[in-house]
């Protein structure tokens, strides 16, 4: 649970740069790198989406004192 907690980490940590990144600088990485709209791109912002959702269910965790298993 652990490294999906990390992997989940990592994505919610670059969905984030990406979001910043749009709204600094109206420039999407994600979208320049594999193409705007292509299924790479969808499956990359899915995951980003399913992390975000998985360090939620963490944090509820971690605000009872119970750490990522």
């Amino acid at each position: 649970m652990r490294a999906l907690v990390g992997v989940a980490t990592v994505l919610t940590i670059v969905g984030g740069v990406n979001w910043g990144l749009v709204g600094f600088f109206d420039y999407n990485l994600v979208d320049s790198v594999l193409g705007e709209g292509s299924t790479g791109s969808k499956i990359v912002y899915g995951a980003v989406g399913v992390s975000a959702l998985i360090a939620l269910a963490n944090f509820a965790y971690l605000k009872r004192g119970e750490p990522a298993r």
